[in-house]
């Protein structure tokens, strides 16, 4: 008798759902989180339920394309990255050369 084993072949890749990849399945996931609540306040304040319901609708398909669009303009590590390069001085001087002495 053979014993066959499954071997998993998505190691080392990316997360992706759908086609959002890494951080952009949380901010998803946070954005409808905000509009759930959103919606719950327009309803206890006494809003027609019917406006309530197509600001969110209206809403939810802005985030969708827009986060949509940051995971495919960016993928996985491109926001980070481009965030990071702000940070990172374009000159720099230095007015000593003990920088540059070997010891």
């Amino acid at each position: 008798m053979s014993v066959v084993y499954n071997i998993n072949k998505n190691i080392n890749k990316p997360v992706e759902f759908k086609g959002l990849k890494a951080q952009y399945i949380w901010y998803l996931g946070g954005g409808l989180l905000v509009l759930l609540v959103l919606f719950a306040f327009l309803y206890i304040c006494g809003v027609n339920p019917f406006i309530c319901l197509g600001l969110i609708l209206l809403l939810g398909a802005g985030l969708f394309i827009h986060i949509y669009g940051l995971s495919h303009k960016y993928g996985e590590h491109g926001m980070m990255k481009k965030i990071a390069k702000k940070g990172v001085p374009t000159i720099l001087k230095a007015y000593s050369r003990k920088y540059f002495l070997v010891k």
